[in-house]
């Protein structure tokens, strides 16, 4: 891929899906609190963190 080209398989793996309609989707990584629902956090070695509000908790 050239540099600066979104990778299209990136948002899956982020989500589960099972069957068909709206309650197929599941989350698999835990997401932020503040920021709410599709905004996960990253895991350290010793905390999880926001990239978008700075939210972060020791794991």
């Amino acid at each position: 891929m050239p540099q600066g080209t979104p990778n299209q398989n990136a948002k899956h793996s982020k989500y589960t899906i099972n069957g068909e309609g709206k309650d197929a989707v599941l989350e698999r990584g835990e997401s932020c609190p503040t920021c709410g629902p599709g905004v996960f956090l990253a895991v350290h070695s010793d905390r999880k963190s926001c990239g978008k509000c700075g939210y972060s908790v020791k794991a």
